[in-house]
């Protein structure tokens, strides 16, 4: 089904060093509103849509996998080299202790990932409307990891990022006004 290309989706660079912005990106990582999220709510929820829709579901599901890949490349660069001591200061002391410098899935504030995090209530306009909200909120937080960040090189893979949820956005807005039109269209028989 799908094919793997052994590169990142968009180039991912880092300046310095980071231990709190890692911290911060590990919210796109693991949190409620984050790539693993999005990915597995996508990939659930088109069992239960129009056909039409489906198609959409798996190409933008499969491309937050592309970008959580980009998220864990961002974290590691950004902690690679920091010292224990570094890590207890950004507040992933926790963290370290726990797991060296390899990912988890958890929040910024370490509460780790739940399948609660997704949703498929099975009434398709429903949850394209969970996804149009998943993606607004992803946006939010990258612009406000952006605005925290002072890595010129990391922002912009981050930018890129947030510009992917926008699409998203817009993609499912276009799918529900497409089932809405399906659904009040008179049905003649």
């Amino acid at each position: 089904m799908w094919i793997y290309e052994k590169k990142l989706q968009y180039p991912v660079k880092v300046s310095t060093c980071n231990p709190m912005l890692a911290k911060y990106l590990i919210e796109q990582y693991g949190g409620a509103d984050g790539e693993l999220s999005a990915a597995l709510r996508y990939l659930n929820q088109r069992y239960a849509i129009p056909d039409k829709v489906i198609g959409l579901l798996t190409d933008i599901g499969t491309e937050e996998f592309a970008h959580l890949e980009m998220i864990a490349t961002m974290v590691y660069k950004l902690t690679k080299d920091a010292k224990p001591e570094q890590m207890e200061e950004a507040g992933l002391g926790d963290f370290y202790v726990n797991h060296d410098n390899a990912l988890y899935y958890n929040n910024a504030s370490g509460v780790p990932w739940t399948a609660s995090y997704i949703q498929a209530k099975g009434d398709p306009i429903a949850d394209l409307y969970e996804d149009i909200a998943a993606e607004e909120k992803a946006r939010a937080t990258y612009q406000w990891i952006i605005d925290m960040s002072d890595d010129p090189d990391l922002n912009d893979g981050l930018k890129f990022l947030r510009e992917r949820e926008v699409v998203h956005s817009q993609r499912f807005r276009e799918a529900v006004e497409m089932l809405k039109e399906e659904r009040d269209r008179q049905k003649i028989f």
